[in-house]
């Protein structure tokens, strides 16, 4: 059974505190591994499929007890958003030792990018599918192998994040976890972000809304759709890479997209 929501704190405390008991951190992990599940669910869409997702939960569940153990209220920082920030870091480091990015990977991505920025140069709008496949001298098929293979280049895989900082998307989801000069920068990015969603097609734009905004999981987007959910990846790496053509053709640092 969860812990309930009043009893968490008191937990928390005693974990700290002593050595804890089975039954205090069993109640804690069942309460939050709903958390490692977002994390990994979110991680994916970077991933290629041979990637196992029950793999990619334990090594979550690895971080969501380092972030019990290590957790300090006094920071002033929400719980959720720590943990978050363990999941995922506790996923990345496994990750890291598996050597996941395909060697041809960064190149592909360039390629994509370089034809999106010339595509949009020419007519004003983000190019569809068809019009980039032709553009690379690709069939359609290719092309959307070519953005899956691609994915990987979104996770920080060549050098250990900081484990207490926050990722773009967990600040957006947490506003009060960002200092004032960070958050004016951040609002300056989400104004840029959304100028370049505004060039994409009305499909495009609504896969975005469901998957960041709605927080709908892949395989949920793939049932209001009627597509399947691995074309539901593919759309949104391609989404992903043609913004980040767009907003670096615009100044913003290659660091923060």
């Amino acid at each position: 059974m969860a812990v309930p929501a009043h009893r968490e704190g008191r937990l928390r405390e005693r974990l700290r505190r002593a050595e804890p008991a089975r039954d205090d951190r069993a109640q804690l992990v069942e309460r939050y591994a709903p958390l490692v599940k977002f994390v990994v669910d979110r991680l994916r869409l970077s991933l290629p499929p041979s990637v196992d997702r029950e793999d990619l939960i334990g090594y979550g569940t690895i971080g969501l007890l380092e972030a019990l153990d290590r957790f300090d209220d006094s920071r002033g920082v929400k719980f959720e958003s720590y943990a978050v920030m363990r999941i995922r870091g506790a996923i990345l480091d496994a990750l890291r030792t598996l050597d996941i990015v395909p060697r041809s990977a960064r190149s592909r991505a360039r390629q994509i990018e370089q034809a999106t920025r010339q595509l949009f140069a020419e007519h004003g709008r983000m190019p569809t599918e068809d019009e980039l496949a032709e553009h690379l001298g690709m069939t359609t098929s290719e092309l959307q192998q070519a953005v899956s293979d691609a994915a990987c280049i979104f996770l920080p895989l060549q050098t250990a994040p900081d484990p207490d900082e926050l990722t773009l998307e967990e600040q957006l989801a947490d506003p009060t976890a960002l200092e004032p000069a960070e958050a004016a920068a951040d609002e300056d990015l989400r104004d840029r972000i959304a100028a370049a969603l505004a060039t994409l097609g009305e499909r495009d734009r609504l896969i975005v809304s469901l998957y960041y905004y709605e927080e709908l999981t892949m395989r949920e987007i793939s049932h209001v759709l009627g597509i399947s959910e691995s074309r539901v990846s593919q759309i949104l790496n391609r989404i992903r890479l043609q913004l980040r053509a767009l907003l670096r053709e615009r100044g913003v640092d290659q660091d923060d997209v």
